[in-house]
């Protein structure tokens, strides 16, 4: 496959889909997969922040086995993405080490650049992208990284968000309502914050729901951002005998998917999330059916608590039975 050629003033720069886990951020990965210019592996790298922190602990990358070096760390960071979910090449670390090196990859940007556009060209494709939705915490350091970044952040109702996450709760070690609650606004606060300060043309915020409510006009938006074309190829579903934990990439955009909490969540559960994240949902344009009253400290402290001591004895029985 040829890959699209980009007209001068396309953008290229990379594209990082970001936001609170459980929101919906793998369904947009797989629908923009589909564009015949983009390329985003089907996992999450989850390596650029830990580089970014020990980025002095790599030496001269202008020396070969630095290079291997970062390339390693990466391995032993993220095993399963870079073994499964690159569809454009093999992971290789002394093949790889040695091409980047002869090409003039001499920073850990241009390593992960490299990386990705490899992986890019053999799916025909002629630009990157990640998903990994907690680097919406760490929007400067991608864009220090990757100054032509362009940052798309999804948002989801967090009461759904926090029903995804109780499904999962051992992977986010999230284990009420007021706790899930803080979760969910932590990222949304963060996210906005820092991306509001890059221009309208690198930052853009999406609603989940608007997504499965008007899915054509919603990626038309994403794409118009990304400077790239429009297709309907984009909602192209395939589908297979194991869907893993995410079912409903494999399957059409169904508007039912969004508002699931009004069915599932009992009374207590909803006054709980919007008692402590009730401002965050209006900014975001979600309505209450409760009052909203912030809960005391005491209450805060005790879920917090609550959930500090399920966090460590679901840890500590990992460990014991693995």
């Amino acid at each position: 496959m040829i890959p699209h050629l980009p007209s001068p003033s396309r953008p290229q720069g990379p594209i990082f889909i970001v936001g609170a886990p459980r929101s919906g951020t793998t369904m947009l990965q797989y629908r923009l997969r589909n564009h015949p210019r983009i390329s985003l592996p089907t996992g999450e790298s989850h390596f650029f922040i830990p580089l970014y922190r020990n980025q002095e602990n790599y030496g001269d990358l202008s020396r070969l086995e630095n290079v291997r070096g970062v390339l390693q760390a990466m391995h032993a960071q993220s095993r399963d993405f870079l073994e499964t979910d690159l569809h454009g090449l093999k992971f290789d670390v002394d093949a790889l080490a040695g091409e980047l090196h002869a090409e003039g990859r001499y920073t850990i940007p241009a390593i992960i650049s490299g990386l990705f556009e490899k992986n890019a060209q053999g799916e025909g494709k002629s630009r990157w992208g990640d998903k990994t939705p907690y680097y919406v915490m760490h929007i400067p350091k991608l864009i220090e990284w990757f100054p032509d970044a362009q940052i798309v952040h999804l948002i989801r109702d967090g009461r759904d968000v926090a029903l995804s996450l109780f499904g999962r709760q051992h992977d986010f070690s999230v284990y009420n309502t007021y706790f899930a609650a803080e979760y969910w606004e932590s990222y949304l606060e963060k996210g906005r914050a820092l991306g509001t300060q890059l221009p309208s043309d690198q930052y853009m915020e999406l609603r989940y729901e608007d997504l499965l409510a008007q899915p054509e006009d919603s990626m038309q938006r994403i794409c118009t951002f990304l400077g790239e074309t429009y297709s309907p190829e984009l909602f192209a579903v395939e589908s297979v005998d194991d869907p893993g934990k995410t079912p409903l990439v494999h399957e059409p955009l169904k508007a039912d998917n969004a508002g699931k909490w009004r069915r599932k969540m009992t009374p207590a559960q909803i006054r709980a999330f919007e008692s402590v994240a009730g401002k965050t949902l209006r900014e975001f344009g979600y309505d209450l059916v409760t009052s909203g009253t912030p809960p005391g400290l005491a209450v805060k402290a005790a879920y917090r608590l609550h959930n500090k001591m399920l966090t460590h004895f679901w840890k500590r029985a990992r460990r014991t039975f693995a």
